[in-house]
Formats: C-alpha cells, sequence, structure tokens
C-alpha cells in the first residue's frame, strides 16, 4: 500500500485559487488541490468545491458500497469526465500540510474510509495541464496560489469555500467575490 506523502515539488500540494476574472467556466470560482506539478511535464489538480449532488452509491453499482456508498462524488475538472478517481486526503498537523493519495483502487479507497483523520473523496473527472500551461496561467494571473488549511476539507464549508478564501485577500477581491457572475442581474 502507497503511503500518504507530502508534495514538496513546486505547486503540489498547494491550492489554486480561481481568480475573480477567470471567466473559464470550467474554472470559474473553483479551488484546486495540486495534486502533481512536474513544470517540464505537466500538472494534475482536483477541484475541491464542486459537488455533483451524487454519492458514489448512485454512480456505480457495488455489491457491497460500505462507507463509499455514501461519499460525495465531486466534479473534479474537465478532464476525463467519465471516470470516477478515488482521493484520500489528511492533515499533517506536524508540517502544516494536507496529504493526498490520489487515483487510488476501489479497495483502498474503502479501508482508507475506515482511518481516522482520513477523508476520501470521489471525483468525476480532473484537471489537467500540459507543460508549461499552468505556469503560463499563473503569470496572467488566472489563479492565486495559497496553502491549504485544515479547513478545506470541512463538507459544510465546500459550496461557499471560494468566496470565503477570496474575500481573505482584500476589499478589492471581496467585491469581486460578492458581485454576481451577470452583473445586469444587480
Amino acid at each position: 500500500m502507497r503511503k500518504f506523502q507530502p508534495s514538496s515539488l513546486g505547486l503540489s500540494g498547494s491550492l489554486l485559487i480561481a481568480h475573480p476574472n477567470l471567466l473559464d467556466p470550467n474554472f470559474r470560482r473553483t479551488i484546486l488541490f495540486m495534486v502533481a506539478n512536474e513544470p517540464g511535464e505537466g500538472s494534475y489538480g482536483l477541484i475541491l468545491n464542486r459537488r455533483s449532488g451524487k454519492s458514489v452509491g448512485e454512480v456505480i453499482q457495488l455489491t457491497d458500497p460500505g462507507p463509499l456508498g455514501e461519499i460525495p462524488v465531486f466534479h473534479g475538472g474537465p478532464v476525463g469526465t467519465d471516470r470516477l478517481t478515488f482521493a484520500a486526503f489528511r492533515w499533517d498537523a506536524g508540517s502544516e500540510s494536507l496529504e493526498c493519495r490520489a487515483n487510488l483502487e476501489l479497495d483502498e479507497a474503502r479501508d482508507l474510509t475506515r482511518e481516522p483523520g482520513t477523508v476520501v473523496r470521489a471525483f468525476a473527472g480532473y484537471a489537467g495541464w500540459s507543460a508549461g500551461q499552468l505556469e503560463h496561467e499563473l503569470q496572467a494571473k488566472a489563479w492565486v496560489v495559497q496553502k491549504p488549511g485544515q479547513e478545506i476539507l470541512d463538507p459544510e464549508q465546500c459550496q461557499n469555500l471560494w468566496t470565503s478564501i477570496i474575500r481573505e485577500f482584500g476589499p478589492w477581491f471581496r467585491l469581486l467575490a460578492e458581485a454576481p457572475d451577470d452583473p445586469s442581474l444587480n
């Protein structure tokens, strides 16, 4: 079994928070956890704040889903949306970092749901960038990079997570965060 490991390369282990001016509907007002970031090879992340409204038990047929059946499915990103991916997250208080194990097999995910302090999530799709693509988006200021806090996995904060994080960046961001997507509706 693979071990949890905090990521230390590049942006791995960081949050990418969509800048309020990022209008791409795939990423508008999203928060991504960067699972892997290799500038010369590409990047891989999962959207943490877009629940699909379905649970694993509703999406796939399992003989005995156990605790996996109740896990909510998130829209992980625009790539591979026909595939369900499991990831386990755990907060490491010593290093104050969020550890992630992604692309888990079904049995691994089921076992990890029973580990105290571990949060297993299911994602339909993922976010992927080719070599240099994410770095270009960062230079264009499409994303704000932030170290994750323990509260990032609180399911009660999921829907309002983007707004609450963006508001912390100051008055201008607060104004943009509270503005409607369509200003004509104001």
